[in-house]
This record gives C-alpha cells, sequence and structure tokens, in this order.
C-alpha cells in the first residue's frame, strides 16, 4: 500500500511539473492562459529581477520551456544589416538553428544547426515557437524545414523539407504555422496542391494525411477545437476557415474568409459566452466574423461580419475572449482594442500596451497571456494579463469591458528590428517555472515573475 501511495504521489508531483512548462506557443494547450500561483500582483517601479540573459541571434520565434530546458529557434545572417522589404524577398545566406538552454541559468545544452539561406520578406529568422512532447522537440524554419530531434540531446530523428518534399512553395513571409501535436500526430500547414494541412507521426515522420488545396497557405497555426461533441481541427488558409477531423483530414464544414495578401495569421479563438459557443477571426482589409458554432453536430454558421469601424482586425498577435467580450490588436490602428461579441461594438481602445506612442501605427502589436490565479481586489469582470509589448516592455494590466488599467511594466529588450518606420521586436515570450522568458535578435532574457 505504501508503495501504491509513493507512485501516486509522485505521478501527481510529476504532473503539476508538467502544468509549470510552457511546451509550445500560447502554452501547454495553446489557451494562452498562465496557470501556475503564487505570481506577483504588480511590477514595481524598480522592475521585476532578471535571473539571467543569454546571446542569441536573429529571430521572431517565441521560446518554449520544458523539463528544465529553454527552446529557442534563430537565424546567424553572413550579412549582419537587414533592410525590411514589405512586399519584397530578401535574399541572405547563414544558419538556422535551435538552442537548448537551461531554464535555471541559460546556459547552451546543445544546438542544432544548418546553413539555409533565405528569399523571404522580413528575413530575419524562423517564426515558429518549437513544440516539445514527451522527449521530443519539433522546429519549424521559415524556408520550411522541419526537424524532430531529442530534446535531451539534440539528436536528430527525422526532418522534412515541405518545398522538397510537397512542391510547396515558401509563402513571402515565409512559414509561420507552428506546428501542433494532437495525440500521436504531428500537424503542420504546409501548402501545395492537396496538402495545406499535413498529419505526420509524430515519432516516424511517415505522412499520415494531407488535405486541402488554397490559393495560398497562409500563415496561421492548425488550431483544436471542442464543438458539437466533437474534437476538431480548423485550419485557416488564405481562402477560407475549413474544419477537419484532426484523425483523417477529412471535411466537417468550411466558410469563406480572406484576408487580403493571403495573411490568414490570429489562431481562430472559442469560447462560450452568454449568446452560445462561438468562433472568431480577424485579419488585415478590415476582415473579421463571428459564428455560432452548433451544439450537437460539428457545424458553424455566420453571426455577424464586421464593417470599418467595428470589431478588432487582428494580424501578428492572437487574441483572447473573456466572457462576452473580446481583447485584441488592431492591425489598422495599431491599438489595444475590446469587442463586445454580441455585435462587434468597439468598447475601448488604446495605444498604451502597443507602440506606446501617441499616434496609430500599421500593426501595433502586443502579446497577450491571462493569468489564471485570481488577485483579491480586483472587479469581477476583469481579466489579469501579462503583455509583451513590441516596444520591448513587460506590462502587467487588468483588462475588462470598462478600460484599460495597467499594474506595472518593466523595459526588458531592446526592439531590435524595424517595421513601418519604427523599431519592434515581435516575438511571443514563454511563462513557466514562475519566470517569463523573452527573446529579440540579441538575448534571451528570464524574468522572474514569482512572489518571494
Amino acid at each position: 500500500m505504501r508503495r501504491v501511495c509513493v507512485t501516486v504521489m509522485l505521478t501527481a508531483m510529476a504532473a503539476m511539473a508538467r502544468a509549470d512548462d510552457w511546451p509550445q506557443w500560447l502554452g501547454p494547450d495553446r489557451h494562452a492562459v498562465w496557470q501556475e500561483r503564487g505570481l506577483v500582483s504588480d511590477i514595481p517601479p524598480e522592475g521585476l529581477p532578471v535571473q539571467w540573459r543569454a546571446p542569441v541571434a536573429e529571430g521572431y520565434a517565441g521560446p518554449a520551456v520544458a523539463d528544465g530546458r529553454v527552446y529557442v529557434a534563430d537565424y546567424v545572417a553572413d550579412d549582419k544589416q537587414l533592410t525590411n522589404g514589405p512586399n519584397d524577398r530578401t535574399v541572405r545566406d547563414g544558419t538556422e538553428r535551435l538552442l537548448c538552454l537551461d531554464a535555471a541559468t541559460g546556459r547552451v545544452l546543445w544546438k542544432h544547426e544548418r546553413n539555409r539561406p533565405y528569399s523571404i520578406s522580413y528575413a530575419s529568422g524562423p517564426r515558429c515557437t518549437p513544440t516539445v512532447v514527451d522527449g521530443r522537440v519539433y522546429a519549424l524554419g521559415a524556408e520550411g524545414n522541419l526537424d524532430c530531434l531529442d530534446a535531451v540531446t539534440g539528436r536528430l530523428l527525422w526532418s522534412k523539407d515541405f518545398p522538397r518534399d510537397f512542391s510547396a512553395p515558401t509563402p513571402l513571409w515565409g512559414f509561420c504555422g507552428h506546428p501542433l501535436v494532437e495525440g500521436d500526430l504531428l500537424i503542420c500547414l504546409v501548402g501545395g496542391e492537396g496538402s495545406v494541412a499535413v498529419a505526420f507521426d509524430r515519432i516516424t515522420g511517415e505522412e499520415r494525411w494531407r488535405a486541402l488545396t488554397a490559393s495560398e497557405s497562409g500563415y496561421c497555426p492548425p488550431t483544436m477545437i471542442e464543438s458539437g461533441g466533437t474534437r476538431q481541427l480548423v485550419i485557416w488558409d488564405a481562402d477560407r476557415l475549413t474544419s477537419l477531423d484532426p484523425k483523417t483530414g477529412l471535411e466537417h464544414w468550411s466558410q469563406p474568409l480572406k484576408p487580403m495578401y493571403g495573411m490568414a495569421i490570429m489562431a481562430p479563438q472559442v469560447a462560450d459566452t452568454s449568446h452560445g459557443r462561438v468562433l472568431f477571426a480577424s485579419g488585415i482589409g478590415r476582415v473579421a466574423a463571428l459564428y455560432d458554432l452548433d451544439e450537437t453536430s460539428p457545424s458553424a454558421t455566420l453571426r455577424w461580419r464586421a464593417d470599418p469601424k467595428s470589431a478588432v482586425f487582428c494580424a501578428n498577435a492572437t487574441p483572447f475572449i473573456a466572457g462576452d467580450t473580446l481583447y485584441g490588436c488592431d492591425c489598422d490602428t495599431g491599438m489595444l482594442t475590446a469587442v463586445d461579441l454580441a455585435d462587434g461594438r468597439r468598447l475601448w481602445e488604446t495605444l498604451a500596451p502597443t507602440t506606446g506612442g501617441e499616434r496609430r501605427g500599421k500593426h501595433g502589436t502586443a502579446f497577450l497571456v491571462r493569468q489564471s490565479e485570481p488577485v483579491a481586489g480586483d472587479p469581477p469582470q476583469a481579466t489579469r494579463t501579462w503583455i509583451f509589448s513590441e516596444t520591448g516592455d513587460l506590462i502587467l494590466a487588468r483588462l475588462s469591458p470598462a478600460g484599460y488599467e495597467e499594474c506595472g511594466r518593466m523595459h526588458v529588450v531592446d526592439p531590435t528590428n524595424e517595421c513601418f518606420g519604427r523599431q519592434v521586436v515581435w516575438s511571443h515570450p514563454a511563462f513557466a517555472n514562475g519566470c517569463i522568458y523573452v527573446r529579440n535578435d540579441r538575448e534571451i532574457v528570464c524574468v522572474k515573475a514569482s512572489r518571494p
């Protein structure tokens, strides 16, 4: 009996440890919710403690944290100067890398690298956060190189080359769909005829199914939702939203939703509201729509489409839904915006956590992660939110239908890239071990956010 109890306790402790990891983009379930307890309730004027800083090279890819290790992808370019052309491909030579660091110290444990010429717009390194599951790490590079490596040693287990293996054209802004693990499958946004979405056996790399053809594959990561008593895979390409059976790739439903320039980017958001279960997606070109999801079968019907003065048109950063309110960054105004989901009406908007200035800026960006731990004294409808601004500031704020209220901010890294004539850092942080892991094109920083 004692042995059984010890085994149960060890299993529970292991589960708790895993819950504190951030093993993929947007966290353990891709819900952008920080589940840890014991976090600070504000950021003091002197800032939070910095545990370590470690050098990295260029990259938009956010870090992943699992089992005491940090995984981050970067690009060591042969030329050190880069001029971004929003609609032009930049040709560069360099080395694309995946680094594994000790989460407690920032010390490099191993690195995997390959020489990889780039021919993409904004050619500042990989876009995709690594995905870590069961001792394996999956990394997708900007030109479509998919690697599966041993998470402890860095040994390459299998790899794919999307342009070579699927005749998939490299999108103008590179491959951006963070690889998704679903059961024994690794699901990727690939591209090419009949292969916009492809599922691989995550252990062997063998192809299990492929699905969909589109004018362009887009940039939106494969997204899992639960609706109508069914687990569904949602793929948003340049032309439409499509729900697939994740086991077979067969289609459940499809809805037209076509952003400009093929820029389907944000992950569609699903939530239970007072009006029922809904799905929201939006993009550049003032394209936004809310869909009602059927309670009994996998299907979706349009509730409303946005007009130019309603909703929020998201691009780089995925929004979230809390109650009946959507919070996201508008790519036209550059403002963090709150929207009433009943009709798409804008409740408020602010530049404070995005560009930080007084003038609107295209694609003003802030990455939003909710804190699940309640804080005494917060209003009932307020959502504690950790925000990483394109200015390099880390912000703790209360978001509610009534407005935006900061609980402190600190400058963590300098913006090292450029967009529309302003300096930016566009990389989603990781939240694990009571810490926040932030990177730019020069360094990755570990900030302690747990209470002493």
